[in-house]
């Protein structure tokens, strides 16, 4: 609901749907979120039970990420910034590093990823550990996709790693059940392009920003993260400046970046030159 309202709102210009987005961000964090960070399960009439699972904490994450390209509010992304080290620290799989294609052979479950329950909830026969999508995305291949997102946005490569290391564990079963893996294969889709990292230093209530911003979400472009606000806002603008004081666009790909342009006509060269070439 959250990432759904969030891209709405954005995408069709509807401040209702913002509003809506930010209501349930807001209700989840004040609401379900502990003062240590953890994040609960279920809430009825005030209380708010039960350790949160792998789900909850990566369906937050992208919906965190997408808020945050809508409003371009730093508090957001930093949540889940925080959101995702919590998740690594209490449901990541014990694992070794990948040396060899031939390791895979047979043991695809054993180097990567996300158990589904944390590691101090009940203590259960067997921990769970669900890869395969369903009617719903898998909280491990929406965890993927989140952490390849993330470290766009963040600049923490230590999130993209520990994604690629769980496709790269499962990898024989996207290519034999692609159905049965919908979610991943967006995030494999995602690390594949090698998206666009999109840096636009400005008031993100200023025209100038505005203008550019229209050419950036003009029409569909999956591969791309975007950040907005002053050099300290977030850690994709950070030492990028303002071109003669007017609203600047970097664009980058894998922290390699173009030279900076004010035009939004500029941009959209960039942008589709991108598009064009995949």
């Amino acid at each position: 609901m959250l990432a759904a309202f969030a891209e709405a709102g954005r995408v069709l210009d509807i401040g209702y749907y913002r509003q809506v987005a930010e209501r349930n961000a807001e209700f989840l964090l004040q609401e379900l979120r502990q003062e240590d960070g953890r994040f609960l399960h279920s809430w009825t009439n005030g209380d708010a039970r039960f350790n949160g699972y792998l789900e909850d904490y990566a369906y937050l994450i992208e919906g965190l990420i997408e808020l945050y390209q809508t409003t371009f509010d730093p508090r957001l992304m930093e949540t889940a910034r925080e959101l995702a080290e919590c998740m690594i620290a209490h449901f990541r799989m014990d694992g070794v590093q990948l040396e060899s294609d031939s390791q895979l052979q047979g043991k695809a479950f054993d180097f990567a990823g996300f158990y589904d329950t944390s590691d101090d909830h009940e203590e259960l026969i067997v921990r769970p550990r669900e890869l395969q999508d369903n009617a719903v995305p898998s909280g491990n291949g929406m965890a993927v996709t989140a952490l390849l997102r993330l470290a766009g946005l963040t600049g923490e490569t230590g999130f993209s790693d520990l994604a690629w290391k769980s496709l790269s564990a499962v990898q024989k079963l996207l290519a034999k059940y692609p159905l049965g893996f919908g979610q991943w294969l967006v995030g494999l889709s995602y690390l594949l392009a090698h998206p666009l990292e999109i840096g636009i230093v400005g008031d993100p209530d200023d025209e100038e920003v505005h203008a550019l911003l229209d050419i950036v979400f003009a029409g569909y472009r999956p591969y791309q993260i975007v950040a907005v606000g002053t050099e300290a806002s977030t850690p994709l603008l950070r030492d990028r400046v303002t071109v003669d004081g007017r609203a600047t666009a970097y664009v980058c790909i894998d922290r390699g970046c173009r030279p900076p342009v004010t035009d939004p006509a500029e941009l959209l060269q960039l942008v589709e030159r991108r598009s064009s070439s995949g």
